[in-house]
């Protein structure tokens, strides 16, 4: 039997459609309404001024101790509180919690955990290996926070602060006493001032800069990277910033007490480090120019090594300085107490070592003598028939600096059709170098990075910079001065704040995917190789703005991430800036972390928006200092 409709097909339809008309106008009429009303509530809940705005973000981030503080200032933009509980439910790290960290003893004020002299004196006094890092075990990590002197104040602004550092900072007299003579650092009542001396250069350094610019050309953009081997307090390095010449600056933490504390607390980069069994923690081709003046570095033993270490990390073309014995020794031998054949085999051997490397004796003038590498290894490997040592390396990777021993081979230049040719090409001159693109990247020999990589990497950091440029108000002030990116990439953090009186530590994790260090001092910009797994090489309180950028997804698997925090905090200034970038799950974590830190800080969107998986934490350390120890009656 057929089945009966009530009624016309055509006349169900229509209805159909008006219902459903009818049903998509109500709810957009809805959504219309509470959209006005909800835009009408904010705006008449906006803040009136901006001490309102710093207020509802809760950035008051100094303690009550605090003097002149510097608070991270939010974007009136920003969310006042991001709350992402109901939606992300995050285990904390158990270790750290937000438990609250207590300070450790006043002793460690000045703790360097991978250079700790007591430490050291456990192992190998040959070649100073005992001088090199030696990282706490796992059990002896400490687990506070290093207080900072009991009358700890803000470094002097850039550039007063290349001359002087307050005194109860870095309370040493040492250096002001054992080179009085020599005009390193003299102590002027509550501060230090450091006149620009060194041992090699009583006329200043700005002066003996003068002499070496008379023999090779240090103003043409050409020179832009420059290592400092025993930098003592690194007056080099202070002024040949002004000939916007950039120098990695080191020392050894050794009986010159804080040499490179003083360096940083200046505002000129420096790390503890020490010519000794390992290469230096820089890539092949990496350096403009090398000094060393009066290093005490025997650069003719172990069969040349060190200067063979020298010639890894210059780049074709680039210059060595050596100033002090033996050089001149005709006329100081009597003063540096040594016999005249001495220091005539020394200096001789030290030519046969440079000449069997292939570099050229520029000149010898006064108390300076200048050799540079060649442009390329054409003659280099045919007089390999007349030097049967050192030997070219065969198969090693040129880069691979951490914690890799040095070697006495010749590390092998990229090949060249031509003598005329700069092997790994020419770079372009200082400052068009900065974002031209590497000769690493455009020769394709960093894998999976391409010249488009590079310009978008710069598009985006310029962006981000721009943001932060209105989240944190020190970036514009000139409060910051020494600033680390602990995950650098291709150096575009660094290309960005160009603009700024900043000098950044580009930092390259060991363990990256992409060995991308040699690009970025192609750039012109310095930094290093590190595991963020251990602390870094440099004092407490040496920095103030640290970027993270994605560092905690590379390390939440491979160590515990509060003890990167503590590194963190161990070498960020009081009041310093940390800015974190991750996803929300990971920056929830940290976050539980550094409230136990004394650290104030505040989750923020993605400059793109709340869609965005990736957040912002802006964090800011407290201004406390540690105790002074009680006078026993």
């Amino acid at each position: 039997m057929a089945k009966e409709y009530s009624g016309s097909p055509k006349h169900h339809q229509l209805e159909s459609k008006r219902k459903r008309l009818t049903w998509i106008l109500s709810v957009s009429g809805l959504c219309v309404l509470f959209y006005v009303l909800g835009a009408w509530q904010n705006t008449s809940s906006a803040p009136s001024n901006r001490s309102e705005v710093y207020t509802r973000v809760g950035c008051d981030v100094g303690s009550s101790e605090a003097r002149d503080t510097h608070p991270a200032l939010l974007s009136s933009s920003s969310s006042a509180s991001l709350d992402f509980e109901a939606h992300h439910q995050v285990e904390i790290n158990k270790t750290g919690g937000s438990q609250k960290l207590p300070p450790c003893q006043m002793s460690y004020s000045e703790y360097t955990p991978c250079q700790d002299p007591v430490r050291a004196r456990k192992f190998d006094r040959n070649m100073l290996k005992y001088r090199e890092r030696h990282c706490p075990t796992k059990e002896e990590l400490l687990f506070c926070l290093i207080p900072p002197p009991p009358k700890y104040k803000n470094p002097f602004k850039w550039p007063q602060s290349r001359d002087y550092a307050w005194f109860d900072n870095i309370p040493h007299r040492e250096l002001s006493i054992e080179k009085a003579i020599q005009n390193w650092i003299q102590v002027e009542g509550d501060r230090f001032r450091f006149p620009g001396g060194g041992t090699m250069f009583p006329r200043g350094a700005d002066a003996y800069i003068d002499d070496i610019n008379k023999l090779i050309p240090l103003t043409s953009g050409t020179i832009r990277t420059a290592i400092d081997t025993g930098c003592g307090v690194a007056s080099w390095g202070a002024y040949l910033l002004k000939r916007n010449i950039l120098t990695m600056s080191f020392a050894p933490r050794d009986t010159h007490e804080a040499q490179v504390q003083f360096a940083l607390e200046r505002g000129v980069p420096a790390m503890i480090g020490i010519m000794a069994s390992q290469r230096i923690p820089y890539p092949a081709r990496a350096f403009d120019m090398a000094h060393c003046s009066r290093c005490l570095i025997p650069w003719h033993k172990y069969d040349g090594m060190y200067l063979i270490e020298v010639d890894r990390v210059l780049r074709p073309g680039g210059y060595w300085i050596l100033s002090g014995p033996p050089i001149r020794w005709k006329k100081y031998w009597r003063g540096w107490e040594r016999t005249k054949e001495d220091l005539k085999q020394e200096q001789d051997a030290i030519e046969d070592v440079a000449k069997h490397l292939c570099w050229k004796k520029v000149i010898e003038k006064d108390d300076l003598s200048i050799w540079q590498k060649p442009i390329n290894h054409i003659d280099c490997v045919k007089s390999r028939k007349l030097y049967q040592t050192p030997h070219i390396c065969k198969s090693d990777n040129a880069d691979a600096a951490w914690y890799k021993n040095m070697e006495t081979c010749i590390t092998p230049l990229p090949e060249v059709s031509s003598s005329e040719e700069v092997a790994g090409e020419a770079l372009e001159k200082w400052p068009e170098r900065a974002y031209a693109i590497p000769p690493r990247i455009s020769s394709g020999s960093i894998p999976g990075i391409t010249s488009e990589n590079f310009r978008e990497d710069n598009e985006l950091w310029k962006d981000r910079v721009t943001h932060y440029k209105r989240i944190i108000s020190p970036l514009v002030q000139g409060r910051y001065r020494n600033v680390m990116d602990m995950n650098a990439y291709l150096g575009g953090f660094a290309a960005a704040l160009l603009k700024y009186p900043v000098w950044v530590m580009n930092v390259v994790p060991a363990n990256s995917n992409h060995d991308t260090l040699g690009a970025i001092y192609e750039r012109g910009f310095i930094g290093t190789y590190h595991d963020w797994c251990e602390a870094f090489s440099t004092y407490p309180r040496t920095y103030d703005l640290i970027h993270a950028s994605n560092v905690f997804s590379i390390y939440q698997d491979r160590c515990d991430i509060t003890h990167i925090l503590l590194e963190m905090d161990r070498i960020l200034r009081p009041e310093g800036t940390v800015i974190f970038r991750d996803t929300v799950e990971v920056l929830v974590k940290v976050q539980s972390i550094t409230d136990g830190m004394r650290w104030k800080s505040q989750i923020m969107d993605h400059e793109d928006g709340p869609f965005n998986p990736e957040k912002v934490l802006v964090a800011v350390k407290s201004y406390w200092t540690g105790e002074a120890p009680q006078k026993q009656h």
